[in-house]
């Protein structure tokens, strides 16, 4: 992964980390199953939008070793392969 979306990744699951550990409360505490479920919604969204983010890097760190190497072939397979683990 390229450097210069890591920090927006690193921040993003930070803040996951704490919706997650407020959901184990929210269950500790006795909190209703709604609540709790629009929680896990939240984080469900906000993962996603983290897999976009590093997607979105990966596919503009694979052009950039491309461009460089000219190994398009080895480039796409390893988008490809992500892409693939995702589905």
């Amino acid at each position: 992964m390229t450097n210069h979306k890591r920090k927006e990744i690193e921040t993003r699951v930070a803040k996951i980390h704490g919706h997650v550990q407020a959901i184990k409360t929210m269950l500790e505490d006795g909190r209703s199953y709604p609540e709790v479920v629009h929680q896990i919604v939240a984080v469900r969204s906000a993962l996603d939008s983290v897999v976009q983010v590093v997607l979105d890097d990966l596919v503009e760190d694979c052009v950039v070793k491309a461009e460089q190497k000219g190994a398009v072939t080895d480039s796409l397979v390893e988008l490809q392969e992500v892409v693939a683990s995702i589905r």
